[in-house]
């Protein structure tokens, strides 16, 4: 089957599962067609052919908080000299290729494409979750504004699939037809990772306006491995009990993978594979960033960690490092045989589009 296979590029996260999802339909004889936005188009370029780079959303944060203003201001100039060439990627597509289907990541462009050409369109992302689900109120208060604006705007985003394919690893109940959750997408490095007990806290921030952290993270005493902190370094930089880390996948699982707890803002992909490898997570949303603080409360509320909002006040990881034990025993419990549930789902409903049933 020809499939069109849309990719938003707001953060690495999309790009990453998405890549797990392309593995496993080239292995099963499918043609695929990909539309990315953003750093998605050059991860994803550099694995398969076919990778067409189009305008997409994508956000501006500073202290830890998304910038509304400065992030609306640039996706109006970007959108406004990117759309003619989404114009132009678009028809040419058309021309080409001439899909049988779509598979959107949160991705407009190619959604849009299905629905002017009436084909059968599948989504598949997390960010689903906050439309499609039921939550309680306990999951949203104080940020009942942030809910109803981030529900509206997911639900007008990619409205009337003919399924949703929705990454979890908390439950609540689903509200809509045509949706099925599965667990999180593991990329193939994590599935592989060699999980056991270490003493090292790992650290993942990018966002600038970090100095309070660093000095929280110094009076604890305990070796944190830092990701993303110091993006031009090569080799390791220790200071004391902190310890800089250069970018390496490899290293990064590694990291993971014997760590005692993470600490992380509140991407849904880290999340998920924190809990994947039965490790306890520490999770600071960036301001403004709904669906992170949903993912965070839910994690605590499942027991596999605990969320904050701001980490510069020491206690608040002292307290989260009393809690890693209980935490553990939770995580324990935690069952999933690696993308077997998604790859399964995403299978028959190909079958049933191929059959023209979907």
């Amino acid at each position: 089957m020809k499939i069109l296979y849309g990719v938003v590029g707001e953060g690495m996260g999309h790009a990453m599962r998405s890549r797990v999802v392309l593995e496993h339909l080239l292995d099963e004889g499918h043609e695929i067609e990909v539309m990315a936005s953003g750093r998605a188009t050059e991860f994803l370029a550099k694995r398969f052919e076919g990778v067409n780079r189009i305008h997409g959303l994508h956000m501006i944060y500073t202290e830890n908080r998304v910038r509304r203003g400065k992030t609306l201001w640039s996706n109006v100039l970007a959108g406004t000299t990117g759309v003619p060439e989404n114009i132009a990627a678009y028809f040419e597509l058309i021309k080409d290729f001439k899909p049988e289907m779509v598979i959107s990541d949160f991705e407009s462009w190619t959604y849009l494409y299905a629905k002017a050409h009436r084909l059968p369109i599948v989504s598949i992302d997390n960010m689903q979750i906050i439309n499609r689900c039921a939550h309680e109120p306990e999951i949203y208060a104080g940020h009942e504004a942030d809910f109803k604006i981030t529900k509206a705007f997911v639900k007008s985003k990619l409205p009337f699939c003919d399924h949703y394919l929705v990454t979890t690893f908390f439950y609540p109940p689903v509200r809509k037809e045509r949706t099925t959750l599965v667990p999180p997408i593991l990329r193939p490095e994590v599935l592989a990772a060699n999980r056991r007990p270490g003493e090292h806290l790992l650290v993942y921030q990018t966002a600038e306006g970090y100095g309070a952290l660093l000095d929280t993270l110094e009076k604890t005493g305990i070796e944190c491995r830092i990701y993303g902190m110091r993006r031009g370094i090569t080799e390791p930089q220790v200071e004391g009990n902190l310890r800089y880390m250069p970018f390496s996948e490899e290293g990064f699982v590694d990291d993971l993978a014997s760590c005692r707890a993470v600490i992380a803002g509140g991407g849904f992909t880290l999340m998920g594979e924190a809990v994947y490898l039965r490790k306890p997570m520490l999770a600071v949303p960036l301001g403004r960033q709904f669906e992170q603080m949903i993912n965070a409360r839910y994690l605590e509320r499942e027991g596999y960690g605990q969320y904050a909002e701001a980490l510069d006040d020491p206690a608040v990881i002292a307290r989260f490092v009393a809690a890693i034990p209980g935490c553990e025993e939770k995580l324990a419990g935690y069952a999933q045989d690696g993308n077997k549930a998604l790859f399964s789902q995403l299978d028959g409903l190909l079958d049933r589009a191929a059959g023209g049933v979907l």
